[in-house]
């Protein structure tokens, strides 16, 4: 069998040549009718939306093919899906660059269908849409621009936050056609809208509308490259003009001599023009060169960035410009290093020395000949001429000694996914350059929407792209389309799913519980790893306890906390305290976050988990940072009465402590109301209270609040000692002196007064300390710098020793009285 010819679909157009090549035949079913739709197809090769056309007539079969419905196709002719249509009128039917449906109603209701099977996200137009209706939309990428009846124009630059905006206000006049130049091509990066008014183009953009002062017109067709570089213009007496995009410049006129206007206008990629009557089509190239093709019925043009794809009942095909890389290698007469390359793998296999003589006559140039080759391959649609090229490539590279491989590996991977998509029950006859600007992992997501879920994972994993999504997908769509009971479906998915590394259980739980099958969407949680995931949903779904426990078991205190709240603001605070009751974290951390700023939680908590110590203890603290006495006594009161009902010996000692604790605050208010010449004694304690009055006098005041509180008596003793001792109340202290008794011991007066600096009445106090050894009371006659009395102390326990010493110490008088008492103490010879 020949091989296929691979200049049989070019055509020269002035000095370039383009080719039709032909994707699939057979595509739609002779009854289908195409000439009475509108069609619409995504970019990048994606889905084709069909709608009838209303204002034409056609046959009636019967009840269901009457009714209204967008079909959803792919290029090769399979119906993804029939969406019912009875919302009105449509006047935009267009695609995003992520194969999102837009339709756009009279009424300016706008549907965005995103997956191809039916979920959308309306919007509505707005200003003024309603009141003067939609007329007609364009589309481009992520955006589109409304045409109202009153000329006004409202644009959406974004499908995920729509915000429709009313462009400058558009000139007055018959509208004979529109188009628009997208924002990522202008310099105002705006979108900028040409409205053929008259005989004149207007440029309207967000703030102005200019007139461009043209005087051809009126225009049939306004049409804007894919780069919106140049701007295409049918006038009525069937000539084409090319002129740049700011109309200063005119490149291209062309004649059609037809006397109707064709149907659609459309550039194939940015170098030709299409022109299409009902079953003849135009292209017109650089320099007014023009070529045609006719066909048997009606065409529809779907625009590519890279050329137009031509859709019949019979066909699609792919009309674009033959790439220089292809043209290099395969123009009759071709002398390149490429062409010369492919033709030595057929001496190659004829076993001809010349395939060596072409290998030496073009080794200089091998390594570009191997490149073009390879890039050449990538832009065939017949799988025997990437084969052929690839072939090529290979014999090329293996003459060489040094060649980087890499172009060809990747060139090899990206035929065998071309292959896969382009394949007829897949139906997406993407162009290498289509794909490339798609990007693989949005291919995928392609394969995803359409449930083509096993190539998808194929190709991820040829590609090594992650698959976690594919699986979600399709186990989303199970959810959705099963009948079966929740086990079962859960089991089954567990099952599909075990051991798939980054598998979201949350979003198929999300979809299941959108579904109404909240029990399916609980248990499918259980084998979600992530808490962070689990949590949230199970709040949704009111499964309030589950999503607590999941928050406690994960140990991550800000999603606990996150449950907390919610739970605080749902919940009555009984139901709340009782939810967290058994669950100790929880409760700690409500505890701990109470602490800090809401008191009021705190108490009730407290109060519910019948803590009343540390209730009381709230209280208490709140007692303290009150200014007022009487606000004071009133909290003091209430932390008393929390303790009221329980016989505990700890609860019953605090309740005491408060009680006098509220009534040492009444004394010590009435202490400062009637004593005004001293400091405050409000928030003293007892000891303060009773060290402060005897310091200012008042003896028998303390002496009273002594007996009120039960003060211990050594504990008095103490306070007023040091009272005393700071007042320098020497006469006071030295009546002390002749008490017999002291409960302290007479040791701190000695220690106190001598650390006053008063020798003299510390002295008095060293005689009294008989409990002491006589070295310490020695001592302490030293300290007082009476050398004579510790001389005495010495020789009353006949220490020889400590007097010798001592009388190395002593002076003046002090010296002979210490030796008439070493001298009485010596045995006399």
């Amino acid at each position: 069998m020949a091989p296929p010819n691979p200049l049989a679909d070019w055509e020269r157009v002035g000095d370039r040549f383009y080719r039709k090549v032909r994707v699939y035949d057979a595509v739609f079913d002779e009854d289908l009718e195409l000439e009475n739709y509108i069609v619409a197809g995504a970019p990048y090769g994606g889905a084709v939306a069909l709608y009838r056309d209303e204002t034409k007539l056609y046959r009636y079969r019967d009840a269901q093919t009457s009714k209204s419905s967008i079909d959803i196709y792919s290029y090769s002719g399979k119906l993804i899906n029939r969406i019912n249509w009875e919302h009105g009128s449509i006047r935009g039917l267009g695609w995003s660059d992520n194969e999102e449906l837009l339709v756009v109603t009279e009424d300016g209701t706008v549907r965005r269908y995103f997956g191809l099977h039916g979920d959308f996200a309306p919007f509505s137009l707005g200003n003024g849409a309603e009141e003067y209706g939609v007329r007609s939309c364009r589309f481009w990428s992520s955006g589109f621009v409304a045409l109202l009846s009153n000329n006004q124009l409202i644009a959406v630059s974004n499908y995920d936050e729509p915000r429709p905006k009313l462009l400058a206000p558009s000139p007055e006049g018959e509208v004979s056609s529109w188009s628009l130049i997208p924002p990522s091509y202008t310099l105002s990066r705006s979108v900028e809208v040409l409205l053929a008014v008259d005989k004149t183009i207007y440029v309207v953009d967000a703030t102005e509308a200019e007139d461009r002062m043209l005087q051809n017109g009126p225009f049939k067709h306004v049409s804007v490259s894919p780069t919106g570089r140049f701007v295409a213009l049918y006038m009525s007496d069937g000539k084409v003009w090319v002129v740049s995009s700011d109309f200063q410049n005119k490149y291209t006129e062309y004649d059609s001599k037809a006397k109707t206007p064709p149907l659609t206008m459309e550039w194939c990629g940015d170098d030709a023009v299409i022109l299409a009557w009902e079953d003849e089509i135009h292209i017109v190239g650089p320099s007014g060169a023009a070529s045609r093709y006719y066909y048997d019925g009606r065409v529809h043009v779907i625009p590519e960035f890279d050329g137009v794809r031509l859709l019949t009942n019979e066909s699609c095909e792919f009309l674009h410009k033959v790439s220089a890389v292809t043209e290099e290698v395969f123009r009759l007469g071709s002398t390149s290093p490429a062409s010369v390359l492919l033709d030595s793998v057929d001496q190659l296999e004829k076993k001809s020395p010349k395939a060596d003589e072409n290998i030496q006559r073009i080794r200089p140039n091998l390594p570009e000949a191997v490149d073009t080759c390879v890039k050449a391959a990538g832009h065939e649609f017949d799988t025997y001429w990437q084969k052929r090229l690839l072939k090529a490539a290979s014999f090329g590279k293996s003459v060489l000694e040094l060649y980087n491989s890499d172009e060809f590996v990747e060139m090899t991977e990206r035929l065998r996914v071309l292959k896969a998509v382009r394949d007829f029950q897949i139906g997406m006859p993407i162009s290498f350059d289509q794909y490339l600007r798609l990007t693989p992992e949005k291919l995928v997501d392609r394969l995803i929407n359409r449930h083509e879920y096993l190539l998808a994972i194929r190709i991820s994993e040829y590609l090594h792209i992650p698959v976690d999504k594919i699986y979600v997908h399709w186990a989303i769509q199970k959810v959705k389309v099963s009948t079966a009971d929740d086990e079962a479906v859960c089991k089954l998915i567990v099952q599909r799913l075990e051991g798939k590394s980054g598998v979201s259980f949350e979003a198929i739980a999300q979809s299941a519980y959108d579904e109404g099958r909240s029990h399916l969407a609980t248990q499918l949680l259980n084998y979600e790893p992530r808490a962070g995931k689990q949590v949230p949903l199970l709040l949704s779904m009111e499964e309030d306890n589950i999503a607590l426990d999941k928050a406690v078991e994960s140990g991550d205190t800000d999603l606990l906390y996150y449950v907390l709240l919610h739970l605080k603001k749902k919940l009555p605070l009984s139901s709340f305290f009782r939810t967290i009751n058994d669950r100790p974290t929880a409760s700690a951390l409500v505890e701990t976050s109470a602490r800090e700023g809401d008191t009021e939680l705190l108490k009730d908590l407290y109060y519910q988990d019948d803590r009343p110590i540390d209730g009381s203890n709230i209280l208490i603290s709140e007692a303290l940072k009150q200014d007022e006495v009487q606000g004071k006594i009133e909290k003091l009161n209430l932390a008393s009465r929390a303790l009221s009902d329980s016989k505990d010996a700890a609860i019953l000692f605090q309740q005491k402590s408060l009680s006098e604790a509220t009534q040492l605050l009444k004394v010590q208010e009435a202490l400062d109301k009637e004593l005004s010449d001293g400091p405050d004694f409000v928030g003293l304690s007892v000891n303060e209270t009773v060290y402060r009055l005897i310091r200012s006098g008042y003896g028998k005041r303390a002496q009273k609040i002594q007996h009120e509180f039960k003060m211990p008596e050594a504990t008095f003793w103490w306070v007023r000692l040091r009272a005393l001792v700071a007042k320098r109340d020497w006469g006071e202290l030295e009546e002390i002196s002749k008490a017999k008794k002291s409960p302290i011991g007479w040791e701190p007066f000695y220690n106190e007064i001598l650390g006053a600096g008063n020798t003299k009445l510390a002295s008095m106090f060293v005689p009294k300390c008989t409990n002491l050894p006589v070295a310490e009371r020695i001592e302490m006659w030293m300290k007082c710098g009476m050398i004579v009395k510790a001389g005495e102390e010495a020789m009353k326990a006949k220490d020889v020793n400590t007097l010798e010493l001592l009388r190395t110490k002593a002076s003046g008088p002090a010296v002979s009285e210490i030796d008439r008492m070493i001298n009485q103490l010596r045995p006399k010879k």
